[in-house]
């Protein structure tokens, strides 16, 4: 009897995973609803068009957008949404980019929230332009970008705001979809990490957002890379011009009601900048049974579920090392998790234990985010029950 897994039988190590749903990490454990969901996928075939067709109706249902879309990613969301806000259903702007000369090409964007992910709506080959100064952030006072910062930037080639949802967020969403939307410009946002609350999947599209761009992966628990778009129909439709096959005859075209209208089109794009960002059937279907079992009731017993793991972890730490052990709540997740900072921890202790659990047999990945204050992290959310005492014992020895 074989008791190896898939990954010991490639050669590959499994670890623990500490962290959180990094796509580093592989993000974290899917539900078996999910997996059998997306396996039972695989044995037939469908107009994948179609298949995203019934996923927009899905989606719209539960955001309450007007349409949805099943991506690569939240990434591959933001690529295609900045792409839709360029070029609308234009076929002949679609052939172009990433040329987007003459077009309007300009994103406008806080600069306090500028991150590694605004690569992808920079990938559609526009020009990010930045307002505001971050004083708040800096130390030199108190302010940040304002909204009239944000209206003052936008011109006849801005495509869109770019607007990151955090709940450090300044201006407020609805400040941006205010003055934005005054200039007829639309706004994009990036909510990737922003569920839980499950309320989030409404509240962005309720603030005025046109496109909202949500990961897969991480807390609504289907394939890590898959996406959420969702937002105005004629924005969505356009995005899903960038990303699907058009390898056939206008003729024979029959696109989803839900996404586009036919005759509003002279004829199809050829593959567009999205077209590398391809959703296979079982990502679309893994996602919306995901979605399906996203509610209040599984947040709810997730929570409890890595309340539990933690207790586990903390009861089996040695006595000094319970006595600096922090139970703190992710402010980006609203999960429970460990802040381990004993008294005089140094940045290279601190980088020193990340680095010794990474290292060691089974390899523990842990938060490296606060190893400048001397702390690690331990989240629980990718975590087995039979995760904890590993864990302890390993810090036991370590620390």
């Amino acid at each position: 009897m074989n008791n190896t897994n898939i990954y010991q039988r490639l050669g590959v190590g499994t670890i623990i995973n500490a962290k959180g749903p990094a796509t580093r990490l592989s993000g974290g454990l899917m539900a078996a609803e999910v997996a059998d969901a997306m396996r039972e996928a695989t044995q037939y075939c469908v107009d994948i068009g179609a298949l995203q067709g019934r996923a927009s109706e899905i989606i719209a249902q539960v955001t309450g957008a007007e349409a949805g879309y099943v991506t690569s990613g939240a990434a591959a969301g933001l690529l295609l949404g900045t792409a839709a806000c360029v070029t609308g259903a234009d076929p002949a702007k679609i052939n172009r980019l990433p040329n987007a000369e003459g077009m309007r090409n300009r994103v406008i964007m806080v600069r306090s929230q500028r991150n590694f992910y605004d690569h992808a709506v920079r990938a559609a080959g526009v020009e990010i332009v930045e307002v505001g100064l971050a004083d708040r952030y800096s130390g030199a006072g108190v302010r940040d970008a304002e909204a009239w910062e944000i209206e003052a930037a936008i011109d006849a080639d801005t495509a869109c705001v770019f607007f990151v949802a955090n709940p450090r967020s300044r201006p407020s969403l609805a400040e941006v979809v205010q003055v934005a939307h005054n200039k007829g410009v639309p706004v994009l946002v990036d909510a990737a990490a922003q569920l839980p609350p499950v309320g989030n999947l409404r509240a962005f599209i309720s603030a005025g957002a046109d496109l909202v761009a949500f990961s897969g992966g991480k807390a609504i628990g289907g394939p890590q890379g898959s996406g959420i778009l969702c937002g105005r129909r004629e924005l969505v439709g356009a995005a899903a011009l960038h990303n699907l096959d058009h390898d056939i005859f206008f003729d024979q075209w029959r696109p989803p009601p839900a996404l586009f209208d036919k005759e509003t089109l002279p004829g199809l794009p050829q593959h567009g900048i999205g077209r590398a960002c391809k959703v296979g059937k079982e990502q679309i279907v893994g996602l919306l049974t995901a979605l399906s079992l996203f509610d209040e009731s599984a947040v709810s017993r997730r929570h409890a579920a890595c309340t539990s793991i933690l207790d586990e972890i903390c009861t089996n730490l040695k006595a000094s090392l319970q006595e600096c052990t922090h139970r703190e709540t992710n402010p980006h997740s609203e999960e429970p998790q460990l802040r381990i900072q004993p008294p005089g921890f140094s940045h290279a202790e601190a980088m020193n234990l990340v680095l010794s659990l990474q290292d060691g047999e089974p390899s523990i990945q842990v938060d490296p985010s606060l190893v400048d204050t001397g702390a690690v992290v331990i989240a629980p959310s990718c975590l087995r029950a039979t995760d904890a005492k590993p864990i302890a014992q390993r810090l036991n020895a370590l620390v």
